[in-house]
């Protein structure tokens, strides 16, 4: 429907039929009115981490990217721009017009739970990173969707808060990503945020909709809700959103056309916000993608290798005392950890999706070695039981369980299910689980599975269910999770927690399974949470491990090994949309086995796996240490290649690691308290802090080392017609090819009107060298960009008239940075606004 003739439809339709138009269909899908010629838009998460499809529940497999942090510690803004093309040839492949995503909220906290979505703590590098894959995205037909638009930068009770905070703050720090993109890529939609700003929701917010987006910006899209965004009928539709987000619809239909009869919103307003619907109909088809396209994939070699050039470049040497790092492969390997033999490759929540493949990091590293390198757990990692799944056998004999789906209940004999399918991973949130034989909301399921046990062990198992479910071992009740429920974390809060039991097993004795499970109608949490329809199933069960014992038996591997890999981290249980971290420590144990290995051998790296900072009290007993994010398909290939240097790091980090949790400056109020947080510290986030404050760090923004060295030489900055361009000589000083950033921060050197940041990054390039070879590198900055705050008594952009010195250099962090100086002067003070 690229001819789609926006002003002669609009004629034609009815208020009813422009009301219709303004709210989704089900999980994915715009409404459709085909006697009109108007289709249906196809939407799918996640954004930058991949493009899921239509499903959360058993659906297509997808090329996972890593996640948000990792995509933006590259630092390299051509690379984004084929990451995204890439995911526009995946939205193509499954019949999708418009991703949801990128996402550029700003991490104040480390503990933010969808904290690794998000490209990063500075908002140049968040906005033209998230532009560079918008522009990827977009030159394949797909239309991309930036959110989420403003402030939604924690978890906790993240529908029912208003963000406090100053219009400095907002315009400098948080909106200024989103106004970077607007400039630089022009999206085709905007995603509100749950959460409100100063007392108004974002998705009924006219000062951020109309004023900031559409009036200082000039942007003209579409602008949907988050799903269940969307808090009213009226104040909404005149403020701006134009599309509810998922259906069946709850605050428009007829609702919305009453209150448009009764001139609540007036006629010319509903007209309008259809018109921009159809617009980005229009949009969406002119790429040429089918109505209700058949989803199919897109797993090629060449993706595989997109994938890990994208993983490789975002990966972050920490440290590497005494050059220990790259590791020698045919030397004897020890790897130790719960993080080596399973691929956590994404976050939790609505980044999580089924990848074509996942390389564990011990699969990864072992095709490296010369000989099979020898392995032990070392500790647990996990915050809620494995998927049980992952160790049992289906009624077929195939990995994983037999799933059954009943229209009738458990208590009716002889019933017949309608759906069987082999499940693998049991964890499922059946939110947009539809079947054609499917009946009503209520539905039931059983999940079959067995094993032989190889040891006398202790097992434990959990279960979490939105809905009601009871475990059966050989016939026995081990857990009820039916009639008395309490209210958890899991499946965006409307979960159980997970009710948990001990069960012996004997070796050689075969140990059968069976889960009954009943729909979301059927729990008895309704008073406590918005439920979700379906309803989700976590499934989980592992062997009970000794801590002490397993420290004692890595760090005896370790002693008789020439070089020891410990892979350690997080998972998506810990960093998962719906819930906040309580603290930057690592899971429980981690601490000691790490420090415990590392000094039983000196040739020790550590593999660290999370999406945020981490606490790292054993940074002094180890040798290395790589920042390896979510690496999504290829996780395990790309630590490989960078612990035995077939790939040199290049990444640097994308946010600032603080010692402690403390040191934050948010650590005071990063939580809901009485339907609001402060944003007390103001501007002051991430390095912008940590430098004003004189605060120590672990490991600054920007940082990121090389197995090369380099220098910065011959900075050049001239000011010509609203631009300042920047040239900085780089040379590779080192005995092998390598990448260096060069980070472009500007400091004003008098006494402001206002107090400011002592430097703020403004731009970088990536250039990547030969050894002794050397390359002039040209970063071009806005003039009225450069040197800007935004100014509280005029409502605008101000720019100082006086001196401003230019720093090039290879991280925001105080004397360990390599840099350059120069300065530039402004003559007049002078005051702007939109982009």
């Amino acid at each position: 429907m690229a001819d789609l003739n926006v002003e002669e439809v609009l004629k034609k339709l009815s208020l009813s039929e422009k009301v219709d138009l303004l709210s989704g269909i089900d999980m994915w899908h715009t409404k459709a009115l085909h006697h009109h010629g108007i289709p249906t838009v196809r939407t799918s998460d996640v954004g930058p981490n991949g493009v899921r499809g239509t499903k959360f529940f058993n659906g297509i497999k997808a090329a996972c990217f890593p996640c948000g942090t990792a995509l933006g510690s590259t630092f390299n803004l051509k690379l984004l721009e084929e990451a995204g093309k890439l995911m526009g040839e995946e939205a193509r492949a499954k019949g999708v017009h418009a991703i949801l995503g990128p996402t550029i909220n700003m991490q104040r906290s480390p503990l933010g739970g969808r904290g690794f979505e998000s490209l990063g703590e500075d908002p140049f590098l968040a906005g033209l990173g998230a532009a560079a894959l918008i522009n990827g995205i977009q030159s394949k037909g797909v239309q991309a969707t930036i959110k989420h638009f403003v402030a939604n930068d924690h978890e906790h009770k993240r529908n029912a808060v208003q963000v406090m905070i100053t219009e400095r703050a907002l315009r400098e720090i948080y909106a200024l990503p989103f106004q970077l993109v607007v400039r630089e890529s022009n999206p085709a939609a905007f995603m509100t945020a749950y959460n409100g700003v100063n007392g108004t929701y974002c998705s009924e917010n006219e000062k951020l909709l109309d004023k900031m987006l559409r009036g200082d910006w000039g942007w003209e899209g579409l602008v949907m809700s988050d799903w269940w965004g969307t808090y009213s009928t009226t104040e909404a539709a005149l403020a701006g959103l134009d599309l509810e987000m998922p259906g069946p619809t709850r605050f428009r239909g007829d609702m919305l056309k009453f209150n448009a009869q009764t001139d609540k919103v007036r006629e010319h307003i509903i007209t309008q916000r259809a018109k921009t619907v159809l617009e980005f109909v229009k949009k969406c088809y002119a790429s040429g993608i089918p109505e209700n396209g058949e989803e199919g994939t897109l797993d090629t070699p060449e993706t595989a290798a997109v994938l890990r050039k994208i993983g490789n470049e975002g990966i972050v040497l920490l440290k590497n005392e005494g050059d220990v790092l790259p590791f020698k492969k045919e030397q004897k390997t020890v790897i130790i950890g719960p993080n080596a033999k399973i691929a956590t490759y994404h976050g939790g929540g609505s980044a999580s999706l089924a990848s074509y493949y996942a390389i564990t990091p011990f699969d990864g590293i072992t095709s490296k070695l010369t000989h099979p390198p020898e392995y032990t757990v070392g500790q647990y990692s996990h915050l809620m039981l494995p998927p049980l799944g992952f160790t049992t056998t289906s009624a077929k004999g195939n990995p994983g369980m037999t799933m059954k789906i009943y229209n009738e209940g458990h208590h009716v004999s002889g019933r017949t299910p309608f759906h069987e399918i082999e499940i693998l991973k049991t964890d499922m949130f059946l939110v947009d689980y539809h079947h054609p034989d499917l009946k009503s909301e209520l539905f039931y399921a059983t999940l079959e599975g067995s094993f032989v046990a190889d040891e006398d062990c202790s097992y434990e198992l959990g279960l979490v269910v939105c809905g009601s479910g009871n475990l059966y071992v050989n016939g026995g009740l081990a857990i009820e999770n039916t009639e008395k429920q309490t209210l958890g974390s899991a499946f965006f809060g409307c979960g159980t927690i997970e009710e948990k039991v001990f069960h012996k097993l004997e070796k050689g004795k075969k140990y059968d399974f069976k889960l009954e499970w009943a729909s979301t109608p059927t729990s008895k949490l309704a008073d406590q949470a918005v439920l979700m329809r379906g309803g989700a199933i976590r499934l989980g069960g592992c062997k009970v491990i000794d801590p002490k014992a397993e420290i004692e038996k890595a760090v005896a591997l370790a002693k008789d090994a020439d070089q020891v890999i410990i892979c350690a981290g997080l998972n998506a249980d810990w960093e998962t949309e719906g819930a906040d971290r309580e603290n930057m420590s690592l899971p429980p144990g981690i601490d000691d086995l790490i420090s415990a290995v590392g000094k039983a051998n000196l040739n020790t790296a550590v593999v660290m796996q999370s999406g945020t900072p981490v606490e790292m009290p054993w940074i002094k007993d180890v040798s290395a240490v790589i920042q390896a994010w979510y690496g999504g398909n290829e996780t395990g290939n790309t630590i490989a290649d960078v612990l035995f240097g077939d790939v040199n790091p290049s990444g640097k980090l994308s946010l600032s690691f603080p010692v402690r949790v403390q040191d934050n400056p948010a650590f005071l109020n990063y939580r809901t308290e009485g339907g609001r947080v402060l944003y007390g510290e103001d501007i002051y986030i991430g390095y912008r802090y940590y430098e004003y404050a004189q605060r120590e760090v672990l490991f600054p923004f920007g940082h990121g080392l090389s197995y090369t060295t380099f220098a910065f030489s011959d900075l050049s900055v001239v000011e010509k017609g609203g631009k300042i361009t920047v040239t900085v000589k780089v040379t590779n000083t080192g005995k092998v090819r390598g990448a260096e950033v060069a980070q472009v921060y500007v400091a004003p050197k008098q006494k402001s009107k206002v107090n400011r940041p002592f430097k703020e990054l403004k731009g970088f390039s990536k250039v990547e060298l030969a050894p002794g070879q050397a390359e002039t590198v040209t970063i071009e900055v806005d003039s009225k960009y450069a040197a800007a705050y935004w100014d509280e008594e005029r409502d605008q952009w101000c720019v100082e008239a006086g001196d401003y010195q230019v720093i090039v250099g290879d991280s925001s962090g105080g004397e360990s940075a390599k840099t350059v100086e120069a300065t530039f002067s402004v003559e007049d003070t002078y005051w702007w606004t939109g982009l």
